[in-house]
């Protein structure tokens, strides 16, 4: 286990690591008086050779502009017109069809400011441009003068991440812009990173053979639902600053490329059939691991220590959305990458789309993450983790060849802006949420009640109320751009994520919250187990004596949670046996107890009819020495409860599907035949009372 801990931090490490790309432009600044109220600050740039920096006066539906941003200027100065530039160039970029201006080598601007607070000696001045080869960077440097001593500094530089592979043309002007100009607050650093959500919870067990049940196509983990999940992730990555605003212009080189229409279609189709081919491809190591070790996913999917580390690469992938730093993949890969797309015919155009990816990763990598941590907690093996990666991939390159075939429709294309920065901000949130759940993962299987159901809730709202004022335009982020007035589509999110946080505060005193079922820690599970002045459950009354073994667990349902107890005492009550494989951080089995176990007929059923044994095949109690043993099911040793309960079920059962329901009679004969997840609450309900029909 320490080994497959190694490993898979040693893997995450790799996507999480920082290496800052390449910084082809470098500054220096001084401030030059001109008269008692008037200053002069001067910025010089150097180029390195072949990269190319736009004018501030550049044609706008090109390249993007550079722009003089004035920090501190309210109230202590103005600035006299816009800033003088140095001898510029010209090109056309027939891309975009425009004639954009741009500096190479070197560049100067000298911008004039006039005093209008004498106490005031301190000028913060920031540079937002974009610089770009057979890649464009977006860099913004933060400056400081002082007008007592003449003095200037560069305070930070927040180089941004390489966010677009340039296609390979003779002329400079194929090198066009890509994404839009960020504005970056003085005091904090740059960001970029996305993400959307797909199930990241369910937690679930798995051994050797291949026991499935005929409900596992309807749990949170069946091949569609994670297809379908992965596809949506990969699609709203392709709404990021590192991504959308490489449609238009890959799309408009593949077909003006070749004189041939169809030629340059299907080039752009290949574009993206091998995006896809790259993801998949990164999930083969894990049909490896799981040769070796078939027991890999079962480890994965129950141990602490990694979904404690899921935790923390949620967290700091969130706080790089945010804008805190920036988290790429080493340049010189992307450089590599890059280099070999001149091969040309479609070797070039793979290597183009691995550029692509390389480059993008900045963005793609939190949904990335996202994606691994969501399969590799579910039972469904590697076979799932490739077919999420082809929904991930599909999603991300479908753009890519749509646009293709329809060019026509990239006129219905928003203009890429501030509001891409924006989509990203929210992603990082919804991140930030979602990382909170793979700690609660951890805290249930240990039992150790630091995040029960109030203090999960108390953070989600925190987090999503947050989320609300920022829509809301109360307060920006450090890539953001001004917001001169709310757009439609940022109120309305604003709306929703105010309406979740007002729907949230109620599951504080006990509301089930069904939205959430699986997702939350069960109601059970809280500092307030039975609901305070909620829905939580009934207590048993004080002055009931709880059976040998037993417990009160969810809606005041009195439980066992071990066998031998638990049906000793059915056959003192003459009543059938209902065993319940779960576990402490099975998603779906949370959604049948708030959902249908709640249902008022199947309650009465559950507490009156039958007698419930719960068995917990992700409980981490070790078993005492002497009950220790070689399963000869799967050949592991089992060494503790879970394990203990998850070999009974598959050797019993031939499954280990969760949840798993059984109802059998004081002969531990089945009654009926066994279900696992299943949300109807009719047909649950009507499986229970022919269970019990039998046993009478």
């Amino acid at each position: 286990m320490k080994k497959l801990s190694t490993l898979f931090f040693l893997l995450f490490a790799f996507f999480v690591a920082q290496a800052q790309v390449k910084e082809p432009v470098k500054w220096t600044s001084k401030i030059e008086k001109k008269s008692a109220t008037e200053y002069i600050l001067v910025f010089n740039a150097t180029i390195e050779d072949n990269w190319h920096m736009y004018s501030q006066f550049s044609d706008e539906n090109g390249a993007i502009p550079l722009e003089v941003i004035f920090n501190n200027n309210k109230g202590n100065y103005t600035p006299v017109g816009k800033a003088a530039e140095s001898k510029t160039e010209k090109a056309f970029n027939d891309t975009f069809g425009v004639t954009e201006t741009f500096w190479s080598h070197n560049a100067q601007l000298r911008q004039t400011i006039k005093i209008t607070n004498a106490a005031n000696e301190v000028i913060q001045v920031e540079l937002a441009y974009q610089v770009c080869k057979e890649v464009c960077i977006q860099g913004s440097n933060l400056f400081e003068f002082n007008t007592k001593t003449l003095k200037s500094k560069e305070v930070k530089n927040f180089e941004a991440v390489a966010v677009a592979a340039a296609p390979k043309k003779d002329a400079v002007s194929a090198v066009p812009a890509v994404s839009d100009t960020v504005t970056v607050q003085a005091t904090e650093q740059a960001t970029e990173l996305p993400t959307q959500s797909a199930d990241t919870t369910k937690v679930a067990d798995t051994t050797t053979k291949s026991a499935k049940s005929d409900k596992d196509d309807e749990s949170e983990t069946s091949p569609f639902n994670i297809f379908l999940g992965t596809l949506l992730a990969g699609i709203f990555v392709t709404f990021t600053p590192c991504v959308f605003p490489m449609i238009p212009m890959t799309v408009s080189f593949f077909i003006k490329q070749n004189t041939s229409k169809a030629k340059g279609k299907f080039n752009a189709v290949f574009y993206g059939i091998c995006i896809i081919a790259i993801y998949v491809l990164l999930s083969l190591p894990f049909h490896i691991f799981e040769g070796v070790d078939g027991n890999i996913f079962a480890d994965i999917s129950t141990n602490v220590y990694l979904n404690v580390f899921f935790f923390l690469v949620f967290v700091i992938f969130a706080v790089s959305f945010f804008g805190a730093f920036e988290i790429t993949i080493p340049s010189s890969l992307a450089n590599k990458a890059d280099n070999a797309s001149n091969l040309g015919g479609l070797a070039g155009i793979f290597f183009m789309a691995l550029t692509l990816i390389i480059v993008s990763f900045s963005c793609t990598g939190p949904a990335l993450g996202l994606v691994f941590g969501t399969v590799l907690s579910s039972d469904g093996g590697a076979t799932l983790v490739s077919l999420a990666m082809f929904g991930f991939g599909l999603g991300l390159a479908m753009p890519f060849m749509v646009f293709a075939l329809f060019p026509s429709l990239m006129a219905n294309l928003p203009k890429s802006g501030g509001w891409l920065n924006t989509v990203k901000v929210v992603f990082g949130f919804i991140e930030l949420a979602l990382a909170f759940k793979f700690l609660s993962n951890a805290d249930l299987v240990l039992q150790l009640h630091y995040l029960e159901r109030e203090v999960f809730l108390g953070i989600w709202i925190a987090i999503f109320a947050v989320l609300a004022l920022y829509l809301f335009g109360k307060f920006s982020m450090p890539h953001d751009s001004p917001v001169p007035f709310l757009s439609v589509g940022r109120m309305l999110l604003g709306v929703l994520a105010f309406a979740f946080t007002v729907y949230l505060v109620p599951g504080l005193w006990g509301a089930p919250l069904k939205l959430l079922s699986g997702i939350t820690p069960p109601l059970n599970y809280s500092e307030s187990p039975f609901g305070f002045g909620g829905s939580g459950g009934a207590p048993v009354a004080s002055t009931e004596k709880l059976p040998d073994g037993a417990e009160v667990a969810v809606h005041g349902i009195i439980a066992f949670e071990d066998y031998d107890k638990g049906l000793a005492y059915a056959k003192t009550v003459n009543k059938p046996v209902l065993l319940d494989f779960t576990g402490r951080a099975c998603v779906n089995c949370r959604k049948m107890e708030e959902g249908v176990w709640i249902d008022p007929e199947v309650l009465t059923i559950l507490k009156n009819d039958v007698v419930l044994i719960s068995l917990y095949g992700d409980e981490q109690i070790d078993l005492p020495e002497n009950e220790q043993f070689i399963s000869k099911y799967s050949g592991r040793k089992i060494t503790t409860v879970g394990k203990k309960w998850s070999d009974f079920q598959l050797g019993k059962y031939n499954s280990n599907a969760r949840p798993y329901y059984v109802l059998m009679g004081l002969d531990e004969k089945n009654l009926n035949d066994p279900v696992a997840y299943t949300p109807d609450i009719k047909e649950y309900l009507k499986w229970l009372q022919d269970g019990v029909a039998n046993f009478k």
